[in-house]
Order: structure tokens, then sequence, then C-alpha cells
């Protein structure tokens, strides 16, 4: 399964965007792009997403634009005055966009009520979630885990980008490594780790997840590279804020191109 074009088609359309609107939170959408290929590509359609890190809109605006839930038309508009498709996403516009997220920590927790919604209703379907690995510091990604773990949610596969940058530094060094497997085996997840650039090891691993009907909520913690795909923003948490310029977007396509093989 290669579908190396494919992340370097989209990464073009994130950085247009953002060269277009003059607009940061870059670094996040480069970071998370491969991981919304995996889950939004390559789902059933009794499956529900949930984009938690809203920061990371244009990574979203980009897959559904792909696989035709967003039309052309609409992307021309992003961020532009009366736009469906703002910095953050906003509810209702789209049926894969549900609600508004981009407070952070708050995307898994209504992940968790889709998943235990779905066990009520007796529908099939999996809840999935794709949150930043420093929402695993908000105490309400916990107390989800928590009632997940409790009501048996085996329905929820749980995606953490674990760039190891978050808005004020190292994740490190803000509150430590709270995205750790350790840590979340021990409340009762079933866990696997994978690296977040490779859509076929993330869609083996969220298909054997999906498949394993145990009592037990998932999660699939995503190595990652900030920024990836553009040298002068890989690892560097200034790319969760900054624009680009001119130069610095001419160069980051020149090196897409070459490395993606388009």
């Amino acid at each position: 399964m290669d579908h190396k074009k494919l992340q370097g088609q989209l990464r073009l359309k994130i950085l247009g965007l953002h060269h277009m609107a003059g607009s940061g939170h870059i670094g996040c959408s480069l970071s998370c792009i491969d991981m919304m290929i995996s889950i939004l590509k390559f789902r059933d359609p009794a499956d529900t997403f949930i984009l938690s890190k809203g920061h990371a809109a244009t990574a979203l605006y980009t897959i559904m634009n792909e696989i035709g839930e967003i039309p052309d038309e609409a992307m021309d508009t992003f961020y532009k005055n009366g736009t469906t498709l703002p910095a953050h996403p906003v509810p209702l516009k789209y049926k894969a966009i549900p609600f508004a997220t981009g407070s952070l920590g708050h995307g898994m927790p209504l992940g968790t009520g889709i998943a235990k919604a779905k066990k009520l209703k007796g529908t099939d379907g999996i809840s999935y979630v794709l949150m930043s690995d420093g929402e695993t510091n908000e105490g309400t990604s916990w107390e989800a885990g928590h009632f997940a773990v409790t009501n048996k949610l085996d329905n929820l596969v749980v995606f953490v980008d674990k760039n190891g940058l978050q808005g004020f530094g190292s994740t490190q060094d803000i509150l430590g490594d709270t995205a750790a497997a350790n840590k979340w085996e021990a409340i009762g997840f079933e866990v696997a780790e994978v690296d977040g650039h490779s859509i076929s090891a993330m869609v083996e691993a969220k298909e054997k997840l999906a498949a394993s009907k145990n009592g037990k909520p998932k999660m699939i913690i995503a190595h990652t590279v900030k920024g990836k795909g553009v040298p002068h923003m890989e690892n560097k948490m200034e790319w969760h804020y900054l624009p680009m310029t001119e130069d610095m977007y001419t160069d980051a396509i020149k090196k897409i191109n070459t490395d993606y093989g388009i």
C-alpha cells in the first residue's frame, strides 16, 4: 500500500490554503494529515470521526475535499468572511463535522459519548477520535477514558498525534509524557504504537483494534513530526502559530514536490 503521492498532494493543499489566507496553525496539520488519511479514506459508512485538535482544521478540510465531502468551490473560501471553513471546524455545515472543536480536551469525551450511544442503540460502526498528545494533559480526557473503560466501549478508537510539542513547548517539559502507552494501558485501554506517517501501519493497526471485541477501548499512539514534510517547520514549536513568507512557501512547495514524487 503506497500512498506517498497522496500524502504529498494533501500537504500541498494544506500549504496552499494557509498561503492564500496568510494564516498559522500549519505545523499541526502537517503532523496529522497522514493519520486523517488512514482514518477517513478507509472507513466504514457507519463509522464516525471527531477531530479534537480543531486547530488542525486545514488537514480535515483537505481530506474531506479529497473524498468528496467538501466541494472545491468551498475550499476557495477558506478563512474568508462567511466561509463554512474557518480556522477551527464549525458544526453541522458538513455531515462529517458534527461538533465545533478546538477547545482542547473536548473531542475525546464527545467521541466516547458517541461510542456509548452506539452501544445503547445496538448500532454498528467505530467512533474514531483524533487528539493531540497535549490533550492528554486534560482532566476531561482522563475522565472520558475511565468512562470508556468502565462502560466497555470497545467501539472507541482514539488516535493520539504524538509529536512531542504543544502550544508552550515540549510536552515532556509541560506535564511530562501523559501520552505514554503504559499510562493508558494501566487504566484499561488496548494500546498500539505506530509510525504516524505510515498509512499502511496505521490502517493495519486500526483495523486490528476495531475488530477486537474484548470490552476494551482502543488507543493508537502515532509518533509524528510537527511540520512533517517542510524542513524549516519540522519539530519547531513556533510553527504552531507562524504564517509563511512568500519565500518559505515557495521553498516548501519545491521540497514536497521533490520528496513525495509529485
